[in-house]
């Protein structure tokens, strides 16, 4: 199953010949996930040959301009095009008003639905959107205004269906070997096949985490521990250390320090300040504290493969069956 993130625009505050406003693509098995809208975005998802059409969902951060004012721009062209699937849009409390009162913008005139998922100041952690497959949480980070670091995760799917162990305890049906890789038991003659029995080891979900604008904290670790791959702001170095605390940002050592305590296996860097025209002194401080950590390139592809099964759970499923046959 096809999954990986492309940086749309890697700049802090305003953008630079070579660097363009916040915003990033997720792309899992032709549909599309979006994390913050600004200006010009539209223009970077046809430069990444990626489909707006496709999009699913749209996560805004905050209120700040460089993270969402190409999402009109970006709605009015889906209106264009003449969408009618529903879109949910995912931001801070106030976005559905400040979407709907934009001329052209109204639902009578776009033509398609969007259901808002608003968060209000004060939460603590929220899913946002699900679907059979995977997850998107939220919990609120520290910034300048409030401001909503996002964690995508895929839901652990069943392990391979072990066909001649399902028939040697008396499975026939279509419908039971289906119900069975579904996770659920199924009645063999007067007694029960449970999948554990008869399935390999779960496969689990890849993870993603975003985090940009906000100074580390708590709940940031929280949204990256584990993750497959954590892309997080990186404005300043510890130079200007100061500086990132006063504007609500953070440094790359932070975010190599933060990768580090959350048990991220990868750490991208982006948000990156004017004054870095060559991000290569922020990814050195950042590889001291967190060896696998790069620059987030704009337009790159950066996938995350699948996981391999849990080799406990496969030995586990081994001795049941084993057991079993005895």
């Amino acid at each position: 199953m096809e999954l990986f993130v492309i940086p749309l625009g890697t700049a802090s505050a305003v953008p630079t010949r070579t660097r363009h406003l916040s915003s990033l693509a997720l792309w899992r098995a032709g549909r599309l996930l979006l994390f913050d809208c600004g200006e010009g975005t539209q223009y970077r998802l046809l430069a990444a040959e990626l489909k707006a059409p496709r999009l699913e969902a749209i996560f805004i951060t905050h209120f700040h301009g460089d993270h969402f004012f190409g999402l009109f721009g970006l709605l009015a062209t889906l209106a264009m095009l003449n969408r009618t699937e529903p879109l949910v849009v995912v931001g801070p409390e106030g976005i559905e008003r400040l979407i709907e009162s934009m001329p052209g913008l109204s639902e009578a005139e776009r033509g398609f639905p969007i259901r808002y998922v608003e968060l209000a100041e004060g939460f603590e952690h929220a899913v946002v959107f699900e679907t059979a497959d995977y997850v998107v949480t939220a919990r609120p980070v520290e910034h300048r205004v409030f401001t909503v670091g996002y964690r995508f995760e895929e839901r652990t799917r069943p392990g391979r269906l072990h066909v001649e162990r399902a028939r040697a305890l008396g499975v026939t049906e279509p419908e039971q070997y289906r119900a069975l890789k579904e996770g659920r038991p199924v009645q063999v003659g007067d007694r029960w096949v449970r999948p554990e029995e008869v399935l390999g080891p779960p496969i689990p979900g890849r993870t993603f985490a975003y985090l940009t604008d906000t100074r580390p904290c708590e709940n940031g670790r929280l949204l990256a521990e584990g993750v497959d791959l954590l892309y997080h702001e990186a404005t300043f170095g510890e130079v200007h250390h100061a500086l990132a605390v006063e504007r609500g940002h953070a440094t790359a050592r932070e975010a190599a320090e933060l990768a580090r305590e959350a048990g991220a296996r990868r750490l991208l860097l982006g948000h990156f300040s004017a004054r870095y025209e060559d991000p290569a002194p922020l990814v050195a401080e950042a590889r001291a504290v967190f060896p696998n950590t790069e620059a987030a390139e704009e337009l790159k592809r950066y996938v995350l493969p699948p996981h391999a099964p849990r080799r406990a759970a496969l030995q586990e499923t081994a001795n049941v069956a084993d057991d079993r046959g005895r």
